[in-house]
């Protein structure tokens, strides 16, 4: 009788350990989990950061290339290799003259603007026309000349740019007729395709 009863203990003593492990193996297997997880998110944190996002068309300034609501997919390591040329569509915090001609309670946003004049360049409006460097500017992009009249000439310096919405209609875009140059640094990123809706899809 002592044989059996010797033989259950042992059984006993031996599931504590199996117990254990499988506890220490499940253990591990949620702490592999939780890294691949933080790893991936930490990806997703330095792509929208650094690399790429996304951006909502809002407003009617950049009509007819772009309409309200479109989403824009922006390479923002663009400006970390590059200044912005002529023709780019940018997405660009707004400059501090803009601020303070809004309302107190409206919140900081984001501008989509087209460059038109990056440094060295002379720029200016006349008779519904963009000229620059004295040089009539062929647009095909736009459906009107400039509506709101001549402005310039205007010298662009060293890290900046001159910007302006496709929309040349009256009062259709607050730009840099509006606020002047603008320093490269406000520059978040380049428009590079046309996302949603999908049969609008393009690029740019």
């Amino acid at each position: 009788m002592s044989f059996f009863i010797g033989g259950g203990s042992s059984n006993q003593a031996e599931a504590v350990p199996n117990r254990v492990q499988e506890s220490r193996s499940l253990t591990q297997e949620l702490w592999d989990w939780t890294k691949s997880i933080l790893v991936a998110l930490l990806v997703v944190v330095i792509v929208h950061q650094f690399v790429f996002n996304f951006s909502t068309v809002r407003g009617h300034s950049m009509d007819p290339t772009l309409n309200e609501g479109e989403w824009l997919l922006v390479n923002k390591a663009i400006t970390y290799l590059q200044a912005p040329d002529r023709g780019d569509i940018v997405i660009l915090e707004e400059p501090d003259k803009l601020e303070e001609l809004k309302p107190s309670w409206t919140q900081h946003s984001l501008l989509v603007k087209r460059v038109v004049a990056v440094a060295g360049d002379e720029v200016q409006g006349r008779a519904g026309a963009l000229y620059v460097n004295g040089d009539k500017v062929v647009e095909p992009f736009t459906d009107s000349p400039i509506e709101d009249g001549d402005f310039g000439p205007t010298e662009v310096g060293p890290g900046q740019i001159f910007v302006m919405g496709d929309n040349r209609h009256r009062a259709a875009s607050a730009d840099s007729r509006m606020f002047g140059v603008i320093p490269t640094s406000l520059v978040e990123g380049r428009a590079e395709f046309v996302m949603w809706p999908f049969d609008k899809a393009a690029r740019l």
